[in-house]
């Protein structure tokens, strides 16, 4: 039987077992204020603007995408990602996006679908997507998967976010990212 967990929003649970059958191997949260983030993890988290956008200006250059896993329905592209500094190649970001394809413009979709190009980057430069709606801001220890992704074995606590990219006034990108200081 599998172990339930209740999270303080379901739009978590709904990302997270996109790709994980077992949550707690990806991390268990809990849902804090802004007050309570460290100062680096306000800059990073708190705000309604894009994470790549966030992690270049943080880390003073630019960020590079790795895809991990995806997966694609008949009307969702989801994809778990890695954003790494361009200057050392470490991983800042670990992320979980689901897409609604059928709101976006064909030439968006396939650029993000070829996994090459941060997904800020993409909506920025086709200047879709201005609104982010920030939803939740999480503690986060850390499940083995995402130490191995940080390559961080003695990591015990990080933080992230959930939000909603809007297009048009609805809500077309889901995303859950933690970042990795």
């Amino acid at each position: 039987m599998r172990n339930t967990i209740n999270w303080a929003s379901p739009d978590l649970q709904s990302l997270v077992d996109l790709f994980f059958p077992q949550p707690e191997s990806l991390g268990v949260f809990q849902e804090v204020t802004a007050a309570e983030l460290p100062e680096a993890y306000q800059r990073l988290l708190a705000h309604p603007h894009h994470m790549t956008v966030a992690n270049e200006a943080f880390h003073g250059g630019p960020v590079t995408v790795h895809v991990v896993a995806e997966s694609r329905s008949e009307s969702h592209y989801s994809r778990q990602i890695l954003l790494r500094r361009s200057s050392d190649h470490r991983v800042v970001q670990y992320g979980i996006v689901r897409i609604n394809r059928s709101q976006l413009p064909a030439e968006v979709v396939a650029e993000i679908e070829r996994g090459d190009t941060p997904l800020g980057r993409i909506l920025i430069e086709h200047d879709v997507m201005r609104t982010v709606k920030l939803l939740s801001l999480w503690r986060i220890v850390p499940g083995p998967y995402l130490r191995e992704q940080f390559a961080a074995a003695a990591l015990t606590e990080c933080y992230g976010r959930t939000a909603f990219l809007y297009l048009n006034g609805l809500p077309v990108v889901e995303l859950l990212e933690i970042v990795n200081v």
